[in-house]
């Protein structure tokens, strides 16, 4: 949390030199990307600090193009000298590797269009947060959490408070240049509690924001963290059964993963997609409609270029049920014969529904709330899935006992066709920014 240092390493030097000595070296195209990334955290435990860390990483990843070879390589050894033999070397060893024609870089005219906006990514008080002002942001954190109700049953709380400042230049040899910077910050608290069967269930809760001020009361955060574990205590399995299966907007995470992956290109081309030629087809629920938008102000997966300079523009993914849009990057899109998009997801913005989460609680009635998922696995190619869980029954239309060693399980193609109301509440801590989802008649196990 102190300044940052001044550094006098030029990174956007090192990365325009990469490319010319790549060039020397025989490589017919190249692509450089520079980072810096400057961490500090600071845990607090038990009543005093246990751990505060400072650290610094820079280094340079480098694309090579030569006679058909691809070859990605990456150093932290900046020196001149170092990097001038580094590249050479590599450049050599690349020429041994199998020729794919699939390689090059970007048609230049996919650079064009980036959005003029201020995506509002870094914080202009960065360098005046303290260490003084993280540890008293953490101890709040941690008293409050140790002042929950029921505290006697708590066992411990660790505290943590971090900031992030994270800087990027990236450059081609057909002509792209840009550079980026952003600061993050998080704060939360863990805790651990005693249950009467032995175990010690644990739970967290926390926040991430790209600006100090504009981060939640500590205080909430850490009461949320407590209550969260303590409710956890007598958690038991359910009984199995079809239900109503309401998901907290924390947890659809890992449902969106099992959806997401299979529109990667590499997922299509590989035929490890159970997406496969459906552009256009109407296959989920048509509450489902979500945008990929790279241009939200302040948001965590924002960008104006991705990470091989195609101009960020927002794309309909699915549009009421319907698939609208794959992730193609360059080479997937040149071995699909397809259109790059990106292959990479920013933000998600998702067509909210009009009621909150204890609305939609009340609406289910009898059935269950995920708050978790645990393990498991999806498979891309078929689209089956099968995860532990953890949550609580709801029973008429309240919160009722907590479960766990349940397994949700399903096929994707079916189970988004099921998705029957989504909430008020997009998740802010994660490009994903999903909200509470309602999915009717799901499948849940004892396990």
């Amino acid at each position: 949390m102190s300044k940052q240092p001044n550094g006098t390493d030029d990174m956007a030097g090192v990365v325009a030199r990469c490319i010319e000595l790549a060039k020397q070296s025989g490589a017919r195209e190249t692509s450089a990307r520079g980072y810096r990334v400057r961490e500090v955290s600071l845990d607090y435990r038990d009543g005093k600090v246990e751990n505060i860390s400072e650290a610094t990483r820079r280094g340079v990843g480098i694309e090579l193009y030569v006679d058909d070879r691809y070859s990605m390589i990456s150093t932290s050894d900046l020196r001149p000298e170092a990097l001038k033999t580094f590249i050479a070397d590599s450049v050599a060893m690349a020429k041994t590797i199998a020729p794919d024609p699939y390689r090059a870089l970007p048609d230049p005219a996919l650079y064009k269009g980036q959005s003029s906006v201020d995506l509002k990514l870094e914080d202009p008080r960065y360098e005046s947060v303290s260490a003084a002002d993280a540890e008293q942001r953490a101890k709040v954190l941690h008293d409050a959490a140790r002042g929950a109700p029921g505290n006697d049953a708590i066992l411990s709380v660790t505290s943590f408070v971090s900031s992030t400042l994270n800087e990027t230049w990236q450059m081609s040899s057909n002509g792209f240049s840009g550079s980026n910077r952003g600061t993050a910050y998080t704060i939360g608290a863990s805790v651990s509690a005693k249950d009467a069967d032995g175990r010690r269930p644990e739970e967290e809760d926390y926040a991430v924001a790209r600006y100090w001020n504009t981060l939640p009361e500590p205080q909430a955060i850490g009461l949320n963290a407590a209550r969260r574990t303590l409710a956890r205590r007598g958690a038991k399995k359910s009984e199995s059964a079809a239900m109503t299966v309401l998901v907290d907007n924390r947890a659809v995470g890992r449902l969106l993963s099992n959806l997401f992956t299979p529109l990667q290109g590499s997922s299509i081309q590989q035929k490890r997609s159970f997406l496969e030629n459906k552009l256009g087809e109407a296959l989920f629920s048509p509450l489902l409609t979500v945008t990929d938008d790279p241009l939200i102000p302040a948001g965590f997966g924002s960008r104006r270029f991705d990470n091989e300079g195609i101009a960020a523009k927002p794309r309909a993914i699915f549009e009421k049920g319907v698939l609208k849009s794959y992730y193609i990057d360059n080479y997937y899109g040149r071995k699909l014969a397809m259109a790059p998009t990106s292959g990479s997801l920013s933000n998600l913005s998702w067509q909210l529904g009009a009621k909150s989460q204890q609305q939609l609680l009340a609406e289910v009635g009898d059935g269950l709330f995920v708050t978790g998922f645990i393990g498991g696995n999806s498979n891309s190619g078929t689209g089956d899935f099968s995860l532990g869980l953890v949550g609580f029954r709801i029973r008429k239309g309240a919160l009722a006992e907590p479960v766990s060693e349940m397994n949700i399980s399903g096929n994707n193609l079916e189970f988004w066709k099921k998705l029957a109301a989504i909430g008020n509440d997009p998740f802010p801590y994660s490009p994903l920014r999903a909200p509470s989802f309602v999915f009717e008649d799901v499948s849940i196990a004892g396990v």
